[in-house]
Order: C-alpha cells, then sequence, then structure tokens
C-alpha cells in the first residue's frame, strides 16, 4: 500500500512541475506581451488558459483520491492539502496572465502610449516570483519560499510608481486616450495580484515543508 501511495506522491510531483512550468511560461509572456503587442502571441496565452484549467482538476482529483483511498501520515497530509491550496492560486495566475492578453488584443482608439518602464519592470519581478515559488516547491526550499513572501515588497512599490506615473501621465497631456491608461493600470494589477498569489504558493511551501503557515502551527 505504501509503495502505492509513494507512487501516487511522485505522480503528484510531476503533475505539479508541469501545471508550474506552464504557469510561469504564461506570466513570462504577459510580461513580454508589453513590448512585442504581438495578436498572435497574445490569443495563444488566452487559449492556453483552458488547458491550465485542466491541470488543475487533474492534480484535484489525484488529490482527493489520495485522501479517500490512503491514510497518508501528517506530513504527506501536508503536502497533499498544501497542494490543492497552491493549484487554486496557480491558476489564478493564468487567469491573470489570460486577462492581460485580453486587454492587450482590445483595439486602440488613438495613438499607442508606450508601457512605462516601472510595470515592464513589474511584470519581470512578478515573473521572477512565480519561478522562484514553484522552485521552492520543487527543491522543498523553505527559505527560497520566504525570499519570495519578502519579494513581494519589490513589486508593491513598482505598483505604486506605476498608479503615479498614470497620474503624471493623465495631468500633463488631457488629450491622452484614458482608455488605454486605464487599461494600463488594470494590467498592473494584475500583475500585483499574481505576485500575491506567487507568495500564497511560497506560503503553503513553508507549511508543506514545516508544517508552520504564516508562523503558526496548523492541527
Amino acid at each position: 500500500m505504501r509503495l502505492l501511495f509513494d507512487a501516487q506522491l511522485q505522480k503528484l510531483n510531476s503533475e505539479m512541475i508541469i501545471m508550474g512550468s506552464m504557469i510561469e511560461q504564461a506570466i513570462k509572456t504577459a510580461g513580454e506581451l508589453l513590448i512585442s503587442r504581438d495578436q498572435d502571441t497574445a490569443m495563444a496565452l488566452k487559449r492556453g488558459d483552458s488547458e491550465i484549467d485542466r491541470k488543475e482538476r487533474e492534480i484535484e482529483s489525484l488529490c482527493m483520491r489520495m485522501l479517500l483511498i490512503q491514510q497518508p501520515v501528517a506530513r504527506d497530509l501536508r503536502v497533499i492539502s498544501s497542494t490543492l491550496k497552491m493549484i487554486t492560486d496557480m491558476e489564478r495566475i493564468a487567469d491573470q496572465a489570460s486577462d492581460i492578453a485580453e486587454i492587450l488584443t482590445m483595439p486602440l482608439h488613438g495613438a499607442v502610449i508606450p508601457f512605462p518602464e516601472q510595470l515592464q519592470h513589474m511584470a519581470r519581478e512578478t515573473a521572477l516570483m512565480v519561478n522562484r515559488a514553484i522552485d521552492a516547491y520543487v527543491k522543498r526550499d523553505a527559505d527560497l519560499a520566504s525570499e519570495v513572501i519578502a519579494h513581494d515588497d519589490v513589486v508593491d512599490g513598482l505598483f505604486t510608481q506605476v498608479k503615479e506615473n498614470i497620474v503624471a501621465l493623465i495631468n500633463e497631456d488631457h488629450t491622452k486616450d484614458s482608455m488605454q491608461l486605464l487599461d494600463m493600470l488594470m494590467i498592473a494589477k494584475y500583475f500585483e495580484r499574481s505576485a500575491d498569489h506567487a507568495v500564497n504558493i511560497a506560503e503553503w511551501v513553508e507549511y508543506a515543508v514545516s508544517g508552520l503557515y504564516k508562523g503558526e502551527r496548523l492541527q
């Protein structure tokens, strides 16, 4: 029975690595779209969201089978329960990336307003957080997970700068396309949310490794 359970744990880990790779690529592509605005890439990113949804359901189903059929010990139970939490945040990162792609496929009603460097920087830092959160899961590295959590302050600071930049653009030229500026703000918010989800993933990695969630031991 234990051999079967260990095989299922290995399968779960493999599936999580696959899903993690998918969301890493999704959020990285969303950031690259800020520069390229490539419509084919944006459409492909939107289509890919359904594949990630399907992977989430597969992992969820595997976790439920393991809980119902096996009798996992405390550490294994932590891994399974934290995985169920993590895949929700992973799927939401994919949703944010798809939402960014959706905005970038909408027709413009004026001259293109370049995305500010702070927003491009924010996109890169968010992608880095997602990458490291997944890496922390793969390596079962609580220290790396802690670094991801701390790095959220960087993205929050950049988000504040982006908002200030948009206000400055509005004040200096009232003829600028207000919808583009609103879309810019929404894109920044989607990256900020993705960073928050990366933090959530990292917190559940800490729990899976140590049994501590946000510094407290869960029963």
